[in-house]
């Protein structure tokens, strides 16, 4: 079944057409009865693939254009470059009337993590970003800059709740590179079963989901990063459900010495030090990704000491100098020196 005819069974189902780069598909015969088919297009910023598996190639087909149908719906919600996404028109006005239900389940997920993380996860540390952003390459912020912007910051003053979501501070934003990426993948998962898949894998760039066997006994095998040479570190972990995402100060800097990058410590406006890159694996991707991320900020000592309480997760910590800091449970999933089998 090609694309083509994969959207028009999609527009049956009441998907909406939208404009996007085309989604590529590769079939992966398994078995005699099964069929493994990956679909791969850019989206959220990066490379997005989801591996299906059942005994049909064409509803395995239909059901990752739908997941992808349901990325692109979702990403004009959370999207802050699109200026007409939800975040955006709340970030403009400081106030949204009627939010879109997701919206809100995405920013209760992350009052959740900034209050399990005594503040340390912030979604509304957007001014520093855009401190920063303005500011470099041509100069550095200057301390006092920095001071300003991070007052400005403060999940404690953004209130929300299904009618309306609102900053109580004026001149706050929120950014949900954080989480919303995870909570998009889940969905897509939710997708995937919903139509009957019940094998299957999402990489949304290091978001990953999961779930079922590969193969009969073989669990699907996700490489860990290694955030000093880009390649895999030695060894990988298996999953049979739930979600792995890493979190890195390596990927996206303002500065060209590398001191501001992406991810952003609340409390000073300045990017955590100490640390390479966060991998938590959680029930869901929306967790693993909030986690990662939190666990980051907080470092190595704080961070492991946060996920040892969480039963569910597990996690590794690369330090700047390339050691290992693992929790108790990481290597209950650690499988040794694999190749990536996704």
């Amino acid at each position: 079944m090609g694309t083509a005819d994969s959207l028009t069974r999609l527009r049956s189902l009441g998907f909406q057409e939208v404009t996007a780069p085309a989604l590529v598909f590769a079939q992966v015969p398994l078995a005699r009865d099964c069929t493994q088919v990956i679909g791969t297009r850019p989206a959220l910023g990066t490379r997005v693939s989801v591996s299906a598996i059942s005994s049909s190639a064409e509803r395995n087909e239909v059901s990752i254009a739908g997941a992808f149908a349901e990325l692109d719906r979702l990403a004009g919600i959370f999207s802050r470059y699109e200026s007409d996404s939800a975040l955006s028109v709340l970030n403009d006005a400081g106030h949204l009337a009627a939010p879109p239900p997701e919206l809100v389940r995405v920013f209760e997920r992350a009052l959740y993590v900034h209050a399990l993380s005594r503040g340390a996860f912030d979604v509304t540390v957007k001014p520093v970003m855009d401190l920063l952003a303005a500011r470099f390459p041509a100069a550095a912020p200057s301390a006092s800059e920095l001071r300003d912007a991070a007052a400005r910051v403060g999940a404690c003053h953004l209130a929300v709740k299904r009618r309306i979501i609102r900053f109580q501070r004026p001149g706050m934003g929120a950014t949900l590179d954080g989480i919303a990426k995870g909570y998009i993948v889940d969905r897509m998962a939710d997708l995937l079963t919903c139509h009957g898949i019940h094998q299957f894998l999402i990489d949304a760039g290091g978001d990953i989901r999961v779930n079922g066997l590969k193969q009969p006994g073989r669990p699907w095998t996700v490489a860990v990063r290694d955030p000093a040479t880009d390649g895999v570190l030695p060894q990988a972990i298996a999953l049979r459900g739930g979600a792995v995402a890493t979190s890195g100060g390596y990927e996206r800097f303002y500065d060209p010495g590398r001191r501001f990058h992406h991810l952003i410590d609340p409390s000073s406006g300045c990017s955590p030090a100490g640390t390479w890159s966060v991998s938590v694996i959680a029930p869901n991707a929306l967790a693993a990704d909030a986690l990662a991320t939190t666990v980051f900020v907080l470092g190595p000592d704080a961070g492991l000491s946060l996920l040892e309480q969480l039963p569910d997760c597990a996690g590794m910590i690369v330090t700047e100098g390339g050691a290992q800091r693992r929790s108790r449970r990481w290597n209950g999933f650690s499988i040794g020196q694999k190749e990536c089998i996704a």
